[in-house]
C-alpha cells in the first residue's frame, strides 16, 4: 500500500471543538488512518495518513465543518507507514504561542505564491525569517535567512522583542514547514507595530512541490514530523533519520560520528546520556531489531 500523507490547516472559529474531535476520532478510525490532529476554537491542524480514500473522506468531513479546502492542505506519498498511531486531541490553541494577540482570525501577513518567493528573498530590503526550531533549520534553510535559535515556537515573542524592530525591519518575509507558524508571528509581529509583514504561502512544502529544484534558493532538505524525518526537492524523502535517544535529525554525516549508536544516541545527546538511559535504550532497540527479524523470517 501507499500512503497518502495530508498536512492540513485553517485557522476558523471552532464552536465545538470536542464534538469534532469525536467525529474525526470515529471515521478516521473506521479507515485505518493514522496521525495527529489538533482541535481548539481557534482552528484545526494535523497531518494525517491513509488510504487515498480514507484521506478523502477525512477532507469531506473537516470540509463540512470547517471548510478546510479554504485553509492548507498539502499531499505527499509514502511506501512505509508514516506515523505509528492515531491521535485527535483538543488543545487550547493548534500551534502553540500563548500571545493572545496573536490571531490569525483577525489579521494575519500577505500571503506570497511560492511562484513569487524568490523575487522576494532576493530584496537586499527583505529580512528573512525562518520561524522553526533550531534541530529543524539544522536540516536546511533558504539563502540567506535569519535562524532566529529558538527551541521551541514560544521562543519566537522574545526573539522579535530582542531582535527585531518595525522601524529597521520594514519588509519582513518569513517561512515554516506548512505555513502555520508563519500565520501566528505574522499576526503576532502585526500586532506589535510592524507594517509589512509577509510569508510563504503554504510553507517550504509548497515551495519544494511547486518550485523547479534548478531555480531554487532552498538549500538541503526539509525536516517534517513523521517517520521520513526529511523530504527534499519535489517533497522526495531524503537521508535523514532521527535519533531514538533525542529526537535530533541525522543526516549520513551524523550516523558516521563515533558518537552514534542505533538506537541510542548521536552526536547531539551522547554527552548527555546517563549510563541507565544508555543501557534502557539499548534494551529497547534489542528488542525491537528481534521483533523487527522476526517479522520478517516470518
Amino acid at each position: 500500500m501507499t500512503w497518502t500523507i495530508a498536512a492540513l490547516y485553517r485557522f476558523v472559529s471552532i464552536a465545538d471543538p470536542v464534538g469534532l474531535r469525536q467525529s474525526l476520532l470515529d471515521l478516521c478510525s473506521r479507515h485505518g488512518v493514522c496521525g495527529t490532529i489538533l482541535i481548539a476554537t481557534e482552528g484545526v491542524n494535523g497531518t494525517v495518513a491513509g488510504s487515498q480514500e480514507a484521506i478523502d473522506a477525512v477532507l469531506d468531513l473537516l470540509d463540512r465543518k470547517v471548510e478546510i479546502r479554504k485553509g492548507e492542505v498539502k499531499f505527499s506519498r509514502s511506501v512505509d507507514k508514516p506515523f505509528g498511531r492515531l491521535r485527535v486531541r483538543v488543545r487550547p490553541e493548534i500551534i502553540t504561542m500563548r500571545a493572545p494577540e496573536a490571531d490569525p482570525t483577525r489579521q494575519v501577513g500577505a500571503y506570497v505564491e511560492p511562484a513569487d518567493w524568490n523575487a522576494l528573498i532576493a530584496d537586499p530590503e527583505t529580512l528573512v525569517l525562518d520561524t522553526r526550531n533550531g534541530y529543524e533549520t539544522r536540516v536546511g534553510t533558504f539563502e540567506g535567512a535569519v535562524d532566529p535559535g529558538i527551541d521551541s515556537f514560544t521562543q519566537f515573542k522574545d526573539f522579535a522583542t530582542r531582535e527585531l524592530d518595525p522601524s529597521r525591519h520594514r519588509t519582513i518575509a518569513m517561512f515554516c514547514t506548512g505555513g502555520i507558524r508563519c500565520e501566528k508571528a505574522s499576526s503576532y509581529l502585526l500586532a506589535h507595530g510592524f507594517s509589512d509583514v509577509r510569508h510563504l504561502k503554504g510553507g517550504i512544502l509548497k515551495y519544494l512541490e511547486t518550485v523547479p529544484e534548478e531555480e531554487s534558493l532552498w538549500r538541503g532538505d526539509c525536516y517534517v514530523f513523521d517517520n521520513r524525518t526529511a523530504v527534499g526537492a519535489a517533497v522526495r524523502e531524503a537521508d535523514w533519520l532521527a535519533c531514538f535517544g533525542c529526537g535530533s535529525p541525522l543526516s549520513p554525516a551524523d550516523r558516521a560520528d563515533a558518537t552514534f549508536e542505533a538506537g541510542v544516541s548521536c552526536p547531539h545527546c551522547s554527552d548527555r546520556l546517563n549510563p541507565e538511559r544508555r543501557e534502557r535504550l539499548r534494551r529497547r532497540h534489542a528488542q525491537m531489531t528481534s521483533v523487527n527479524k522476526l517479522g520478517d523470517d516470518g
